[in-house]
């Protein structure tokens, strides 16, 4: 009960700091106290933490959509520990079980319990998953143990580079505000993406395509194409879906530092789209089936 106290306690901290932080950051662009160092610290840690986000703790981690050169792991997993969303473990563990139950009892995060429980209410109840249940492979990675047990280095590094490089207000600005809109920008995909937006698969849950979410969550507003193909390394499956971090692994598995690539094949994108409304298709069952901590050992 103590321990769930003082974990409660931290969440809003890093909750309501960052927030604050934000609004004095308003006021100084407001009189104009703001110089370009400053807008470049925002623009390339929140670049950073939110790759080693998408691109390290999603696709990579939780959905094994590729499979990286241990540097290539080890550095993704770092940037998203910047990111303050957690250890990487435990971030695996909760999204796992997201997916094993999505819009169902049991999903630590959906909308059907309240938009503001999806967006960040969720953060300050038992919703975290055991990573000991849902993703006993992870927990044997040596890689991911590391940067999990090493979390609040990364943290603190990430706020000691700015303050390094801009001063106080490199700290407001590449620190703190950063952390204000990663965490949004990421929590928006569990809310505003089961709530908003379009359908172009019918999946057993209310997930989305947003383009608003899209576009500042590097690729991971492209929601419901994810819940219909969650190993797949692309959220983006038209031109027009612009999906930034699907660019990015495109990229390493070019110069050879990401392999086994998963990608949805046109065949596997007709069989959904011919599914209509109510009707489960056996390839939603399969991608539910596989999110299950079960199945997830290997």
């Amino acid at each position: 009960m103590r321990s769930l106290t003082i974990r409660k306690i931290v969440m809003l901290v890093v909750v309501v700091l960052p927030f604050l932080a934000t609004l004095f950051a308003i006021e100084l662009l407001w009189q104009r106290a703001v110089n370009w160092t400053d807008l470049a610290l925002l623009v390339a840690f929140n670049l950073l933490a939110g790759l080693g986000v998408t691109v390290g703790y999603h696709r990579m981690l939780t959905h094994r959509s590729f499979q990286p050169h241990p540097v290539v792991k080890f550095i993704f997993l770092a940037f998203g520990s910047m990111a303050v969303e957690g250890p990487a473990l435990e971030w695996a563990a909760t999204h796992i079980k997201h997916h094993a139950h999505s819009d169902r009892e049991g999903d630590p995060h959906s909308p059907v319990e309240g938009f503001w429980h999806a967006h960040m209410g969720w953060l300050f109840n038992r919703s975290f998953a055991d990573p000991n249940i849902y993703c006993r492979n992870l927990v044997k990675d040596p890689i991911v143990v590391f940067v999990s047990r090493t979390f609040i280095f990364w943290v603190i590094l990430s706020l000691a580079i700015p303050f390094a490089i801009g001063g106080w207000t490199g700290l407001l600005w590449g620190g703190l505000v950063r952390i204000f809109l990663t965490h949004h920008i990421t929590w928006s995909v569990n809310s505003v993406c089961h709530t908003f937006g379009k359908r172009e698969f019918e999946t057993r849950d209310q997930s989305r395509n947003e383009w608003i979410v899209g576009l500042l969550g590097l690729g991971e507003g492209w929601h419901n194409n994810h819940h219909a193909f969650p190993r797949s390394a692309f959220h983006g499956l038209h031109w027009w879906q612009f999906d930034l971090s699907g660019y990015v692994i495109w990229t390493l598995e070019r110069v050879g530092l990401a392999r086994d690539v998963y990608r949805v094949s046109p065949a596997m994108r007709a069989r959904y789209t011919d599914k209509k409304m109510g009707v489960e298709s056996e390839v939603t069952a399969t991608t539910d089936v596989m999110m299950l901590p079960e199945n997830t050992l290997v």
